[in-house]
Formats: structure tokens, sequence, C-alpha cells
């Protein structure tokens, strides 16, 4: 039997689309693995009753298959399904590194990534890495088709995830096709502000960099009082703010001890638009971890 956590995650980041993502220190899932015959999923957890148990359209069991490692998974979910922060991401990461070490595969974290990135599929139709790429690696990570580049990131955030449901598949639909190449300047200006902040430990220059007119304007129009919630967030003392992944969650780069407070604005702001919220105060964290072999 082997026991693994995996941290929610933040993918986009703004100026980051299918490309950036970071590892939060909670909320997380935890998967339980054993050898089996044949793989079987049982779900309990925030959200249970929206999650598959067919192996195959579970992204826990698609990992299991691609690993052929047959397995009894048991997942308590952490990290709730549609929420923008990496739910189905953590669920694949973990099984990955869990069946990675109960059938000693011997394959690297690296190399777990497209796996998982695999049991990905499942859920949003398409093999993207930026949230299993963080939840196995931890940290910032920046994911292309052939390379994934890691970053041991320390900065404080708050994601506040809203009694509100964003499919994937929705906030994919949203996205401009095509942007003026003034935008696209902007952009990259904006990835390569919020890369220098990660490799410095920054939270201006990071909340800075998630400035991103295209991505984050397309998709908060998802999000019930998204531009109330943002201005409160950088009223108390937020360097910057941006949808996380496909939303609804929010996120915030915040000031050393500030999670706190903007934490408190943010919920406040979400309650007066009649919508109920949960905050996280944390921090970019580290990857999936085994808790028991």
């Amino acid at each position: 039997m082997v026991t693994v956590r995996a941290p929610a995650t933040s993918a986009n980041l703004g100026c980051g689309f299918d490309v950036f993502g970071l590892a939060l220190e909670r909320p997380a899932d935890i998967v339980r693995v054993e050898r089996a015959a044949e793989t079987t999923i049982e779900v309990t957890g925030v959200g249970e009753r929206y999650i598959p148990t067919e192996p195959a359209k579970n992204t826990a069991g698609v990992v299991a298959q691609e690993l052929d490692t047959p397995a009894r998974i048991r997942i308590n979910k952490g990290v709730r399904p549609s929420s923008g922060l990496g739910s189905s991401a953590a669920s694949a990461a973990a099984a990955a590194v869990a069946l990675n070490e109960l059938y000693d595969r011997g394959l690297s974290r690296r190399e777990l990534v497209r796996v998982a990135a695999e049991g990905e599929a499942a859920v949003s139709g398409e093999a993207h890495a930026d949230n299993v790429a963080p939840s196995i690696l931890g940290g910032f990570t920046v994911v292309t088709d052939d390379t994934i580049t890691h970053v041991d990131a320390s900065v404080p955030v708050v994601a506040c995830l809203p009694e509100i449901v964003v499919s994937t598949r929705d906030a994919r639909r949203v996205v401009p096709q095509s942007v003026e190449i003034d935008e696209l300047v902007g952009t990259v200006g904006n990835a390569a502000t919020l890369t220098a902040g990660m490799f410095r430990d920054d939270p201006e220059l990071v909340g800075a960099g998630l400035e991103d007119g295209s991505i984050t304007g397309s998709r908060a129009s998802l999000i019930d009082g998204f531009d109330e919630v943002r201005t409160a967030a950088l009223d108390a003392g937020a360097t910057g703010v941006a949808v996380s992944g496909a939303g609804p969650s929010v996120l915030a780069v915040c000031r050393g001890d500030g999670q706190s407070a903007v934490a408190s604005a943010m919920l406040d702001a979400f309650s007066d638009v009649d919508v109920d919220a949960r905050a996280y105060p944390t921090a970019i964290g580290g990857g999936a971890t085994i808790e028991e072999r």
C-alpha cells in the first residue's frame, strides 16, 4: 500500500495560458493505492458525488492504465472539482507517484508528469500538463511541448474559491482565438516579469506579471463579482490578481504576512454580491509527497 498527498495548483497565472503553473501548500488530495487484479476507484471528500468511479473516466484510473498498474485506488478529495485549482490534476499526480512507487516502475518525476497529463485528458479532453507538472514537482513550472522548467519558488498567495461552477470546457470556449500585436507584446512582457519574480521570490514582480487583458478578461465574465473581488484584494495589499486556471477561483499574490487581510477582503467582496466563498491563505509549496509506504 502507498499513500500520496498531491497539492492543489493554479495554472495560467494570467499571462501564461496553458504554460505556467504553481503548486499551493493547501488544499490537497490524498490517494491510497493497493495492488489488485483490476483497477477500482473509490472517492470520498469534497465533491465526491461529481467524480466518476469508472476507471476509464477517472484521472487516476487512466494513470493506472497508462502505467499498466492495476490497483484499488482510494481518493480522498481535498480539492473541489470545477474549482480552478487543479482538482483532477491533483488526483492524477498523486496516483502517478503512488503507482510508480507501488509497482517500482522507476520513472522520474518529470516522466510522471507526462503520464499524469494523460489522466487529465479524461476530464479536459486534452493532455495538458500545466496543472499536473506543479502538482508533482512543486513550485513554479513552465511547460512546453518538449520541456518542463521548474523553479522552487516561495511566494505568499491567497486562493479564493466562490460557490460557483465553471467547467473547463466552458472556460476554454470564451478564450479569444487571436490577439492584436500590442496585446501580444504586453503578454510577453508580463510573462517575463512574472518568471523573473519567481526566480527571485519577489511578490511585487510576480504580482505585476499577473496582468493580462485577454484570457483573464474573457474568463472573468464567468465569475460573479470578479471585478469587485480583484479591486478589494488590491486595496488590501495584494500585488496582483488573476483567475486561477479555468476559474472560478481567484488567485491573489501577497506581500509577506498579508494573506489574512487579502483573504478577508476577497471574502467580503464576494459576500457583497451574494456569493458564498472560501479562502485559502497559503503559499507556493512543494509537490506530491509519499505519506505512507
